[in-house]
Order: structure tokens, then C-alpha cells, then sequence
């Protein structure tokens, strides 16, 4: 059985006052195995992070239904998701009154997991994603690509079956961005989570991935999904080679097409 199961689903969107509904999903059915690291690509408004947000157990579908282990996810309408998924914004949401290795420790405490274990989880994460000399710091006092290095170590730290990123690189400057997702894949490659991304920067999609989906313009739904054979360790050099460069030619046609699709349906 695979790790996550995604079956028929789809998601609508009630009309306001009357209106039209909105169909933000089509029927979407997708198998992803232990240690995949799926990036999903499509236009604005193709439902990217609504699927996402399905997954994580933050909003309900329409149809279908996701399985994570063999076993439906919890019920939606909670603050964040369940334990065993853990997931990362793009926007920081971190908590402002708590220093890193508080916000760190969130999840820990709600699973009422002994202090001396909390602090020693806390001080392998803090180390794994470079933040060493920052336990105490509050957010405020972090830059962008710091308070995103304090939420992946958080999501992380509750040791989840899965890891959903939607965007989590998107608002930082580009030197912090390849930063980041070397740290990310490093972790990865070295823990073997499964992960699922959204993004829409082509590169990023090719460069983490070992998969990559691509959605159609809204309502959406998976075209392509191409396996990225590419070496690991990767290190950026790898955006230089004829192979990096085949996929995203391919993918910059794929996303074109889906684009112009879009912006005619908006007309």
C-alpha cells in the first residue's frame, strides 16, 4: 500500500449570495510512496494548496477521500493539522511570544512529551537546520529565512508521516531560497520523509523533487506527473546540466499552456 492514498478527490467552492460555485478541484486520484518528494506546479488558482490543505486534514473534500497509512485523516475544521503530518506556510506562523526552541517545542508539549525529552528533540533540530545560539530568540528578532528554518524544525520535530510545504521559500530573497532548499533536501535525503511541495518556481520544482505534478488551470486536476532522475546529494550545479535543462524546458511548455488556458477563461 502506499504511504498516502488520494482518491476522487475533488473540492467546490459554494457561490457567495447566490452565486456561482466555484470548482477549485476536479476527481483527483494519486498514489504517493514512502520517501517520494513530490513538487506539484500549475498555474494561480489551479488548487495546489487546496489540495494541499485536503491533505493536511484542514478542509474537507467535496468528494473522495485521503488515506495516510491505510487510515482516512482526521477530520478537518482544526487550527493546524494532525501530528502525523506536518506542514509549512509560506507565511510565518510562528508564535510571537514564543523564542524558537518554545515554538519548537509546541507540538511536543501537546503530546505531553517529558521536558527532558522535549529540550533534547528541540536541540537536534535547532542544530540540523542551523540555528544554534538562537534557542532564545523570538520571532521578531529572526530574519524571513530564519523564522522559515524555526517552522521546518518545528514540523519536523513532531516526527510526522508526512511533511506538506505549500510555498515555504516563496517570500525570501533568492540567495535565502537556494540556501533553504539545499538545507530541506539535505534533511530529507538523510530522515527519508515523504514530502509534498507546492510551488511556482520551475527550478525549485525540478531541483527538490524526485517527482513533479503538474495541475491544470482551474478547475484542477493532475496532467503530468514526470519522474526527475537527477544524482543525490544534489547541489546546485545540477541546474547547469543538459538533463536539468530538458525537464524544465518540458515543464515551461506544460505551465505555458496551462497559463494561456487560464487567462482565456478568464475572458
Amino acid at each position: 500500500m502506499s504511504k498516502l492514498q488520494i482518491e476522487t478527490v475533488s473540492r467546490v467552492f459554494p457561490g457567495l449570495r447566490g452565486g456561482p460555485d466555484t470548482r477549485a478541484l476536479e476527481p483527483t486520484s494519486l498514489a504517493v510512496e514512502d520517501n517520494d518528494f513530490i513538487t506539484i506546479l500549475g498555474p494561480s488558482g489551479c488548487g495546489k494548496s487546496t489540495l494541499l490543505r485536503i491533505i493536511a486534514g484542514l478542509d474537507s473534500p467535496t468528494t473522495g477521500r485521503v488515506l495516510l497509512d491505510g487510515a482516512p485523516v482526521s477530520q478537518p475544521g482544526m487550527a493546524r493539522p494532525g501530528p502525523d503530518r506536518g506542514m509549512v506556510f509560506q507565511s510565518y506562523t510562528l508564535f510571537p511570544w514564543l523564542t524558537v526552541q518554545q515554538n519548537i517545542c509546541f507540538g511536543l508539549r501537546e503530546k505531553n512529551v517529558p521536558e527532558k525529552q522535549q529540550a533534547e528533540i528541540a536541540a537536534h533540530f535547532i542544530a540540523q537546520v542551523g540555528l544554534k545560539g538562537f534557542e532564545n530568540h523570538f520571532p521578531k528578532m529572526l530574519s524571513g529565512g530564519m523564522q522559515q528554518r524555526t517552522a521546518l524544525a518545528r514540523a519536523l520535530a513532531n516526527d510526522p508521516k508526512i511533511l506538506l510545504l505549500d510555498e515555504p521559500f516563496g517570500a525570501l530573497d533568492n540567495q535565502t531560497r537556494a540556501l533553504m532548499q539545499e538545507l530541506l533536501l539535505g534533511i530529507w535525503e538523510a530522515a527519508r520523509k515523504t514530502v509534498l511541495f507546492v510551488t511556482h518556481d520551475i527550478d525549485e520544482a525540478i531541483f527538490m523533487a524526485n517527482r513533479v505534478l503538474v495541475m491544470t488551470a482551474r478547475p484542477g486536476r493532475v496532467k503530468s506527473d514526470i519522474a526527475i532522475d537527477l544524482p543525490h546529494p544534489r547541489h546546485y550545479t545540477v541546474k547547469t546540466t543538459p538533463d536539468f535543462a530538458a525537464y524544465k524546458a518540458r515543464l515551461t511548455e506544460e505551465i505555458r499552456v496551462e497559463s494561456i488556458r487560464a487567462a482565456q477563461d478568464e475572458h
